[in-house]
């Protein structure tokens, strides 16, 4: 069984200023699953987006707000925080605290697929 360290794992940068570390999963779709850790600066914002696929968002440390299609407003998040997101439902969410919010995330699929709003980017 590997063990992946997070600290070994090279860093992609996002754009606005977020990193992701892919911690299970590659290119070429070598597993059934990808999963890896956001840091996203204090004001970041993901946009709203969805992907063709389950995900699940668990929040490490930080604070923030998310929003979901189908629900009404924004629901805070922080460390504890569990988003389940269906697939093709519209999602995202933005740093609302002043300490980066760390973010483990498993999408249910081989590839990491962001379909993006163009209007809120």
């Amino acid at each position: 069984m590997p063990i992946v360290e997070l600290d070994k794992v090279r860093k992609q940068t996002f754009p606005k200023g977020a990193t992701y570390q892919t911690l299970v999963g590659d290119d070429s779709g070598s597993t059934p699953v990808r999963v890896g850790v956001q840091v996203s600066p204090p004001g970041y914002s993901t946009g709203t987006h969805s992907h063709p696929y389950m995900e699940i968002v668990s929040v490490i440390e930080g604070e923030g707000e998310a929003w979901m299609e189908g629900q009404e407003g924004f629901i805070a998040i922080g460390a504890g925080s569990t988003l389940v997101l269906p697939p093709n439902v519209r999602h995202g969410f933005r740093v609302t605290g002043k300490i980066p919010l760390k973010t483990y995330g498993v999408h249910a699929s081989p590839h990491r697929i962001v379909d993006r709003d163009a209007d809120t980017e």
